[in-house]
């Protein structure tokens, strides 16, 4: 069976979808709710079925539509005809606030939670669309307040965890973030070790910034133990440099660069990410120089078929004015290799600087023939998400170390 393919399909018709399923719950509402002997006649409830079911199937064709406002007055009048119908003010409440009218969608879940005739399994399921409701307003704090309302009656509630997860991720409050991952760890299938490694590096790293490398230190140990991450691999990397152990740094440096040789350019602007207020930073970047010296002193025929390592050393050697030197190497490169994009505009602007103009403008003339995109930038493996940025998680899926480089000009 296709999954890939039904998945795809389920997202292009979920309206449809939804649509189907809130008119059999109501279908089978109407059912239940016959068997229970209800106090009405047996000909009023077939007329009241029979309106209601030609209201639904009105609401579901506006669905499938697209019309959200048109399903949503159909709803309505579901409502009017029958106010005891709870699963039609759920559909009610969420369309609504897919249609981005927020404060009612809030009312009709804060009325559902305010009934005493409905179950407690209903009254959390309306706590939870009100807690989206809140979530998908902006309304943060609310949010926060009443997914944790839905906890205090279940812990088991996977969804409303990760909903937790990301609201805490999103604002930096590592501590909670923290402790809501290792809660999911244990309600959920996934292993949360990476990304809990990921969120333990981050308070290492607001440590870090403040100095306060000790603490930083002992939070780092703490995220190795989860998973050693990339991340934790260059926050301990830049450790190393401040506490002066240069051969442990040059190790990991090493050791690095061979497993994932495409941060190589994430790896030294990490490095040079350090504040100069910090009484540490004179000392600091005198060996991180010491450690550029080491990196371009690296001859591993493996690493340097890497594009990526090849232009973290032909922009150190500009940083450093060794033209010459980063003229030889790319050249050496571009003949055996050149074919990177990136390093293509790289040797061309080596040419130009080094006086070989003619040579450097036939160069032009070869890479414009391929020229597709306008520059190269981050991206997401998961979404696509694009940026200039280096981001560690992924501003539009919330997925950790899915930073990729494209090779593009």
């Amino acid at each position: 069976m296709n999954y890939a393919f039904l998945l795809e399909w389920g997202k292009d018709n979920a309206l449809a979808v939804v649509a189907v399923v809130i008119t059999l719950v109501l279908i089978y509402h109407y059912v239940m709710e016959r068997d229970k002997a209800v106090k009405l006649s047996k000909k009023y409830r077939h007329s009241i079925f029979e309106a209601q079911s030609k209201i639904f199937l009105n609401a579901t064709q506006y669905l499938i539509e697209g019309n959200k406002d048109l399903a949503i007055k159909e709803f309505l009048n579901a409502v009017d005809l029958n106010r005891e119908t709870i699963e039609t003010y759920f559909a009610l409440g969420g369309l609504f606030r897919s249609n981005g009218e927020i404060e009612k969608a809030i009312s009709i879940h804060r009325s559902l939670i305010a009934r005493d005739n409905i179950s407690e399994s209903t009254r959390l399921v309306a706590l939870k669309e009100l807690a989206l409701d809140f979530d998908k307003g902006g309304f943060i704090d609310k949010a926060v307040e009443t997914y944790k309302d839905v906890l205090k009656i279940n812990r088991d509630q996977q969804d409303v965890i990760q909903s937790l997860c990301r609201i805490f991720e999103d604002v930096e409050d590592w501590d909670q973030a923290y402790n809501y991952r290792i809660m999911l760890s244990k309600v959920g299938q996934e292993n949360q070790s990476e990304t809990i490694s990921h969120i333990l590096v981050q308070k290492a790293k607001a440590l870090f910034e403040l100095g306060q490398f000790k603490a930083c230190a002992e939070e780092l140990e703490d995220a190795f133990r989860f998973a050693p991450s990339v991340s934790a691999k260059i926050l301990r990397l830049k450790l190393f440099i401040v506490q002066g152990k240069m051969e442990d740094a040059n190790g990991l440096l090493l050791e690095l660069l061979k497993e994932h040789p495409m941060y190589a350019t994430f790896i030294f602007v990490s490095l040079d990410s350090f504040s100069p207020k910090l009484p540490q930073a004179e000392e600091y970047f005198q060996r991180l120089t010491q450690l550029k010296a080491y990196f371009l002193g690296l001859n591993d025929l493996e690493m340097m078929n890497a594009p990526s390592i090849v232009l973290s050393k032909i922009r150190l050697l500009k940083d450093q004015n060794q033209i010459d030197e980063a003229f030889e190497l790319l050249d050496s490169w571009m003949k055996n290799d050149g074919h990177s994009d990136v390093l293509k505009v790289e040797y061309i602007k080596i040419l130009i600087d080094t006086g070989r103009s003619e040579e450097a403008l036939v160069h032009t003339r070869s890479l414009l023939k391929n020229l597709h995109s306008s520059l190269s930038r981050h991206y997401c493996s998961q979404c696509g998400y694009n940026s200039d940025e280096i981001f560690w998680r992924c501003p539009q899926c919330h997925n950790w170390e899915t930073i990729q480089f494209r090779w593009k000009v």
